[in-house]
């Protein structure tokens, strides 16, 4: 065992993931690549499939796994070349049809995410080392400037990454099948030939494997030549084996197409960060293309000759790159997803992932649990000696929004897990036995409940709260006694509130309203008509409805901002209990979030006499 092996192996000892490795996959129209990520960056049982083997992606995934006896997946990434749109996916250059969710259920996954190819080799760019590239000509990377990717191969991808302050956004695109350009009369000819088969020459006809073929048979008719046809495979080999003078124009031709086409890409994104030249041709030829037209034509730019000429280029020589980057597309997809049992043990397991100013917030973290919960961002990022803004990247590491939604889920791991279950009372059961069943369901039901709240959509009720001219509640049956929380609360908060709870009242009541007015509809199913009408009213005279009821309901579709609730209870047969008191809990986060409001409005005016209305979770 080399060096480098002994040193991955102690790596995945030391850093393996909690929920066993991850099944990496990047599938094009000739090969399929895979591979396990036992730890981040480690690579296991790399193998490579011909797809031509099998007759789909079912049959090819078995081909690998069954290789693996004993291997537990639990997530999993492909790599597709192939435009990605929904569930179902239709391949373009084979013939095979196959459902994600379909594809998930088949191999008991938790996750499959399919990416397109080159979306994924766009998220490798950043991990790459000195060592994984060939620079062909000059030019020096800005730091976090945008980088351009192109990779000839049975397609042309095309692709780019954008570093932002919390990482990089790969662009999905199609740029392969923009339209051919030609730069002179030889390759003129070539498009001529072209369209005779073609209305639309696209890059990806000419520069690609197809396209090697192609100008081989343009330019044996265009220079009268009698050529056998030739794959592009035979091109190749004879144009530098053997040096066939019509292979190496085709060769020398297909490097200056490239360099063309990898000009435009760079000027449109303004691609300070590199050209990345990846795909199944160009690494294969990489010592004659270091110094084949290439380059020349990426800097024949005219005016822009020496804007190009500040922009390295690169050919990706390291294998498999894409699993790397749909390796780091999986990883990102699962921050706070790995199997950890409270978030404390999560930012342990995600520690050797982060960035080192990040590893300093998540020792804090882990050291000084407390302090982090009761500090504001700037002491804790003193005490961690960081930046603020590395303290929020810290957060959005482990899949938070920001510091505020960290803290909300943070409070309650250190408290100790419970578990989220239900617990049927059932009719021999004692009271003590019914009492603590009452309770761990409640409770479980509440820590559920947080975990899944959507902090955006208490903000922008909050906001429209404060700007309230009235408040209106409508609600019935069961959600009644949560209405009349509501309004006795925001009663006192000085803003005039009424409740209605018939069903005769909502349209009537709605009718008068005006801009400015708001609506809280409070329902469990969320499908009683009259309310649905009475929304609908409300709307329609320009006042905003606030809807607490289930995410997937009619009444939230209608609703300017739902505050969902989606806890299932059968209300047919049984009292909703559980529901009403998470529909209590969140009238009780936004009055808390109004009395805030109302706090900093009454300190300023110095009246001491209103602050007795604020509510009891505040510690003023």
């Amino acid at each position: 065992m080399t060096t480098t092996e002994t040193d991955n192996e102690h790596k995945a000892a030391r850093s393996a993931f909690a929920d066993g490795p991850r099944l990496l996959a990047d599938i094009g129209a000739t090969h399929a690549r895979f591979a396990l990520e036992a730890a981040p960056g480690v690579l296991r049982s790399v193998e490579v499939l011909h797809c031509d083997d099998y007759s789909g992606i079912v049959p090819l995934l078995h081909a690998y796994l069954d290789k693996l006896p004993g291997v537990r997946i639990t997530h999993a990434a492909f790599a597709l070349a192939n435009p990605i749109s929904g569930d179902d996916i239709r391949m373009t250059n084979r013939d095979w049809q196959f459902s994600t969710d379909d594809v998930r259920r088949h191999f008991g996954l938790s996750t499959l995410l399919i990416v397109n190819d080159f979306t994924a080799l766009a998220m490798a760019l950043p991990g790459f080392k000195p060592s994984d590239l060939l620079q062909v000509g000059g030019g020096a990377p800005q730091p976090h400037a945008v980088a351009g990717l192109l990779g000839p191969g049975t397609g042309l991808g095309v692709s780019g990454v954008i570093p932002t302050v919390d990482g990089f956004v790969t662009l999905g695109s199609e740029g392969g099948h923009v339209n051919f350009a030609p730069a002179d009369e030889r390759e003129f000819a070539i498009l001529q030939y072209a369209w005779r088969e073609w209305q639309h020459v696209s890059n990806e006809r000419l520069i690609s494997g197809p396209g090697l073929e192609l100008i081989h048979r343009a330019l044996a008719e265009r220079n009268h030549v009698q050529a056998t046809p030739r794959t592009a495979a035979e091109i190749v080999n004879c144009a530098l084996e053997q040096a066939d003078p019509l292979c190496r124009e085709v060769l020398e031709c297909f490097a200056g197409m490239l360099g063309g086409a990898a000009a435009n890409l760079a000027v449109t994104l303004g691609a300070f960060g590199g050209i990345f030249i990846g795909g199944g041709i160009v690494p294969r030829i990489a010592d004659w293309f270091a110094n084949s037209p290439f380059r020349s034509r990426f800097e024949a730019k005219g005016r822009f000759t020496d804007y190009l000429a500040q922009i390295p280029t690169y050919v990706i020589m390291t294998p498999n790159p894409a699993l790397n980057g749909v390796a780091a597309i999986l990883s990102e997809h699962l921050r706070g997803r790995n199997g950890a049992n409270t978030l404390m043990e999560r930012v342990h397991h995600l520690l050797h992932e982060l960035s080192p100013a990040e590893q300093r917030v998540a020792t804090l973290v882990i050291e000084h649990p407390r302090k982090v919960l009761s500090e504001p961002i700037a002491e804790i990022a003193r005490l961690a000696d960081v930046s603020q803004p590395t303290v929020i990247r810290f957060c959005r590491s482990l899949g938070f929004e920001g510091l505020a939604d960290f803290k909300l889920k943070f409070a309650g791991s250190l408290t100790g897990t419970i578990p989220v279950r239900h617990s049927q009372v059932r009719v021999t059961d004692s009271t003590h036995d019914l009492s603590a069943k009452v309770i761990d369901n409640t409770v479980s039901a509440i820590l559920k409940f947080r975990d899944q709240l959507d902090v955006r959509s208490i903000d922008r009720a909050i906001e429209i709260l404060r700007r309230a001219n009235k408040v209106e509640f409508y609600a019935m049956g069961n959600a009644r006694v949560v209405a009349l929380d509501g309004q006795h609360k925001f009663f006192r908060f000085r803003i005039p509130t009424s409740s209605y709870g018939d069903s005769h009242l909502f349209t009537l009541a709605a009718e008068l309203l005006k801009p400015g007015d708001v609506v809280i509809a409070i329902s469990t199913a969320g499908q009683l008509p009259e309310l649905l009408a009475a929304v609908d009213v409300a709307r329609a005279a320009g006042a905003d409805v606030i809807a607490i009821t289930s995410s997937k309901s009619a009444l939230a579709k209608k609703a300017t901002v739902c505050l969902a609730v989606d806890h299932s209870e059968d209300s047919v047969i049984f009292l909703s209990m559980i529901s009403r008191i998470l529909q209590l809990l969140l009238i009780d986060i936004v009055s808390v979030g109004i009395s805030l409001g109302a706090h900093g409005e009454l300190a300023e005016e110095g009246d001491e006499d209103k602050r007795r209305l604020l509510i009891s979770h505040l510690d003023l």
